[in-house]
């Protein structure tokens, strides 16, 4: 994986420079007691660097022979210290030929596959240096390479798999994020097109009645489920609170239609269920009232700090003066179920109504708590077939 880079060319950039330090080391010591063959391993650790850092520069070679070869190849070079450094072996302070470049394929199984695996190259590197210790003789043995051998393959194993999980993490949302690009394009243009089309079809169907109103009817429902197949995902909605679009979106049907805004309406939890149900118990008397197969419409906007829901339908209206004479009937349907229910919640209803003139609900939600922010963007238009406008409505307390 690309994320992995970095800790390859570290490995390599830490190869030449233990290389570099143990040929240091070598000339120092004018080549221990067998200067031909210390200087044939310093070669030898010459070409294996080239060849490893060639190799694991390439993802393809990341396997495991190469991985049990650059083990091997280091092992071999720690192993052949006492034949190079003769009765100096022992000294204290003497390090083997290869130094600190025998800890470079630990770091390369630690990469590859995480701690235990670099803890199992660790011990295996620092089970031959401290063999190589006691046979010499060296007493105390210590322990100081082994422990540090260890510490870098665990913490280099540990961070690189964390690298790991964060880059197959970033590459998912990058997935996500292109595939979000998609849908909301498809979206807009079938909005644009096969939406209205369809919207067109069933508006002209009723119009013109007899078969054509079949037809408008069959456009309308196929509207509907349009619109909910490309509604915008939901957006992380944060704890305790809830997108409204979702909750109205559910009321979406052959005879009614829903408006929402591409923007998430997001609202305290509470308040949004409040709000749905304050919208189904206006839905519900449409059907008590105009009967089932009657057409209503939902829109939903975010503006001036309140989210405003507005329910239509093309009923035969209520006639003035009616809605009080049920309140004191005790039928409390309007003045609890939407009313009081929005009074509560700090918000208002409005009707717009009159004799065959259809009814409209507008029941307005203030944006507030701290889960609320500031949300705009335009509804995606009134919905097709609506009997009026925005512009024609009339507002009464």
């Amino acid at each position: 994986m690309a994320i992995e880079g970095p800790f390859w060319r570290a490995i390599a950039v830490f190869r030449v420079a233990s290389l570099v330090y143990a040929a240091a080391l070598m000339a120092q010591h004018r080549g221990y007691e067998q200067p031909v063959l210390g200087w044939l391993v310093i070669g030898v650790m010459a070409l294996w660097t080239a060849a490893a850092t060639f190799a694991y520069s390439r993802e393809s070679a990341r396997r495991w022979p190469l991985l049990v070869i650059d083990l091997l190849v280091a092992l071999a070079c720690l192993l052949v210290s006492p034949y190079v450094e003769g009765a100096g072996q022992g000294a204290e302070g003497t390090m083997p030929v290869p130094a600190t470049w025998i800890a470079a394929p630990v770091l390369a199984w630690a990469v590859h596959g995480g701690r235990r695996l670099g803890a199992v190259a660790a011990a295996v590197v620092a089970a031959g240096d401290l063999w190589l210790r006691v046979r010499t003789g060296q007493a105390p043995v210590l322990i100081n390479g082994a422990v540090l051998l260890f510490l870098a393959g665990v913490v280099v194993g540990h961070v690189a798999r964390l690298a790991r999980q964060a880059g197959e993490r970033m590459q998912r949302a990058i997935e996500m994020e292109a595939a979000q690009r998609e849908r909301d394009r498809l979206a807009r243009d079938i909005h644009d097109s096969v939406l209205q089309v369809l919207a067109l079809v069933q508006r002209r169907g009723r119009q013109i009645g007899g078969e054509a109103a079949e037809l408008g009817r069959l456009a309308g429902e196929q509207e509907a489920v349009l619109r909910q197949l490309v509604a915008p995902a939901s957006a992380a909605v944060p704890v305790g609170s809830a997108d409204l679009r979702t909750l109205l979106l559910a009321h979406a049907s052959p005879q009614v239609t829903v408006s929402t805004p591409a923007t998430p309406l997001i609202l305290p939890a509470p308040v949004a269920a409040e709000t749905a149900a304050a919208v189904r118990a206006a839905l519900d008397n449409v059907r008590d009232h105009c009967g089932p197969d009657a057409r209503a419409w939902i829109f939903a906007e975010s503006s001036d700090g309140a989210i405003t829901v507005t329910v239509r339908d093309e009923g035969p209206g209520i006639a003035e003066g009616r809605l009080a004479e049920a309140a004191a009937a005790g039928r409390l349907g309007v003045a609890q179920s939407i009313r009081g229910r929005i009074a509560d919640l700090g918000g208002t209803v409005a009707f717009a109504t009159g004799v065959g003139e259809g009814t409209e609900v507008e029941i307005s939600v203030p944006l507030s708590g701290p889960t609320s922010g500031p949300l705009s963007g335009p509804a995606s238009g009134p919905a097709s077939g609506s009997p009026r406008s925005r512009g024609g409505q009339r507002t009464r307390g």
